[in-house]
Parts: structure tokens; sequence; C-alpha cells
């Protein structure tokens, strides 16, 4: 037997929002994956917000804590979705497959679906602009002693021909040949440390390399298919300079920013307990700002976390661009079912 609220669609919160007063703002609900994702699309839907309308961000499961974006997905492809109810997930590989799958062909062709164009919510938090104003909110040191953007931007460089492989695979559907967990290990920084960051680039540019040498020699009629696909992916937008938008998240946050963070405030908050040391009339006042700096200092991953600095991105200005167009979608632009609902 069905339950009541296996029939809520966009048309049942459009038609609660009909039942208010006309000076009431209308409601739209907004499903996420996770609660982590909840800043995110809060950052994104508030300033859309007016006296007309305002969100609501929730978890899409009502009968359970079952998360991810098959979640959110899955339970809303059989609801239609529509201006009453949108879903916000992160893209992952399925933007740039390009309609190869169905959740990849759901998301691309569904306006009612806001995707993050990077590969995930953690890449954005990454934005290596943003980066050393996250060291600030970290250590209350603005001493820039790293050139996040420029580094990010390198790395990125380097990986792109085996990113291009890594799509390949997927889009071709032999991605057993060559998983993401491959590329992960594949584009592995190591330990970092400003001393030997660039060494670290120059490791990996050799290792990828090689990998790319293998790959190509085990594959080798797939020259033009690759090339065509490079091709493909800049027109989509990703750069060989930003490349690390569109890996993953996790891995990207977890395995090569929140260290190089942590390395980095490491440096500026030693730097900071040095100058109070130096500056310190005695030991009194010199134990008391050290204590009371400790207390300021902030958690890297947490911060990392609450990033907000992705706002200036492309990535970002899209999902804009994607919001403003459904909110302001003609009856005629609607989907078919939607307008049969209506």
């Amino acid at each position: 037997m069905k339950r009541l609220t296996d029939n809520i669609n966009s048309s049942y919160f459009e038609a609660a929002n009909s039942l208010r007063s006309k000076k009431d703002r209308h409601r739209i609900v907004a499903y996420v994956e996770s609660y982590d994702d909840v800043l995110f699309w809060r950052s994104l839907l508030s300033a859309y917000e007016d006296d007309k309308r305002y969100f609501e961000v929730m978890l899409p499961s009502r009968s359970s804590l079952e998360r991810g974006k098959r979640s959110a997905l899955m339970s809303l492809m059989d609801h239609q979705l529509g201006q009453g109810m949108i879903a916000c997930v992160d893209a992952d590989y399925d933007f740039l497959m390009q309609g190869v799958t169905p959740v990849s062909q759901f998301i691309i062709d569904n306006p009612f679906v806001l995707h993050t164009y990077a590969y995930a919510i953690e890449n954005m938090q990454c934005y290596a602009p943003s980066l050393h104003d996250v060291c600030v909110m970290v250590t209350l040191n603005d001493h820039a002693v790293f050139d996040f953007r420029s580094y990010l931007g390198e790395f990125s460089k380097i990986i792109f021909p085996l990113f291009v492989w890594s799509i390949w695979h997927y889009r071709n559907n032999v991605y057993g040949q060559f998983t993401i967990t491959d590329f992960n290990k594949s584009v592995e920084l190591g330990k970092f440390s400003l001393a030997n960051a660039t060494s670290l680039l120059d490791n990996l540019r050799a290792k990828v390399f090689r990998k790319c040498n293998w790959l190509k020699h085990r594959n080798p009629n797939a020259k033009e298919s690759y090339l065509k696909l490079k091709k493909e992916l800049m027109a989509l937008g990703v750069t060989p300079e930003t490349t690390y938008l569109y890996i993953q998240g996790h891995h990207l946050f977890d395995k090569l920013v929140q260290p190089m963070l942590a390395h980095v405030c490491q440096t500026l908050v030693r730097e900071r307990e040095n100058e109070i040391r130096r500056k310190a009339v005695h030991s009194t006042q010199m134990r008391n700002e050290l204590s009371c700096y400790a207390h300021s200092v902030q958690d890297v991953e947490q911060m990392l976390k609450k990033n907000m600095g992705y706002m200036g991105s492309e990535p970002f200005r899209r999902i804009q661009h994607d919001l403003e167009a459904m909110l302001n979608m003609t009856p005629a632009q609607k989907p078919e079912a939607e307008r049969h609902d209506e």
C-alpha cells in the first residue's frame, strides 16, 4: 500500500502555497544529500529569497536516515520536481558524463535539479583563491607564506591529462580498468611541507607521465576519442588550471588541501607565537598573550568546511545562472509533465 507521502511532489507544494494568503511567501523545498550540504545550498538559495518566496533545505528521505545522491535523486525521480520542489546535489562525474548514465541524463536534463558543476561541495570549499583567507581565520595571521592559487593551478595542469583518461574510462563504460580510486592513488602528492612542495610536484609529474603512457599503450586505438573528449571537457569548463575542482572531493579535501592548510597554519601559528615572545616585556605578559592567542586559534578542518570563498568561482556562478533560469521559467518552458499537473 502506498503511503500518502509517496504522492508528494512539486504540485503538492505549489497547491499548499496556493492555500496561503497572497501576502504570504511561497515555500520552495530544496532537497539535499546530507546534513553537511545544508550550509552550502543555504548560502546560494538565501540570496534569492524575497517577499514572494523562501526556500526550506532538507533531506529527502522521510522514512530513514539514508543519505547521498542516489537517495536524494532516486526518491525524487518518481515524483515530479518543479518550482515547488527542487533537488540540489553534487555533480560528481555525472555532469561530465553528459547523459551516458540515467542519473547523468536526469541531472543535466531536469531544470529543477541544481548541481555543483565541480565534483562536490568539498571541491568548492577548497577553491584556491580563498584558501589564504581560511588560514587567516584559523591563525589570525595575514602573512602570505604560500601561494595556494599557483600551487593548485600547477597541480591541476600536471594531472589534467590523466583526468581525461579517467573520464574516458567512465564514458566508455570500462571504468573497472581505471577507477576513481586508481586515479586518486596516481595523483597523491605525499606528505606536504613548505620545504618539499616543489619536489612533490616534480615527483607527481613523473608519476602521471608514466601512468598516461601506460594507459596509451593499453588503449592504442583511443587517441582520436581521447583528444575529442579532452576538447569537450574544456568546453564544459574543465581547464588544465582548475582540474582540482573536478576530481573526487573527499580525496582533494582530506589528502591534499587539508594537510596543506594544516602545515601552512602551523607555520603561521609558530610565527605569531615567536612574535609574541619577542615583543613581550616580561614573562607574565608573554604567558598571558600566548594563552590568549592559543584560545583564538581555530580548527583547520572546521574552518575549511565553513569556507564560503567559493562564491567568486565559475562553478558557483553557473549554479546561480541555473537557479535564476529556473525561477524565471515561463509556463511554456516547463517540462511537459509539470504543465499537465497544472
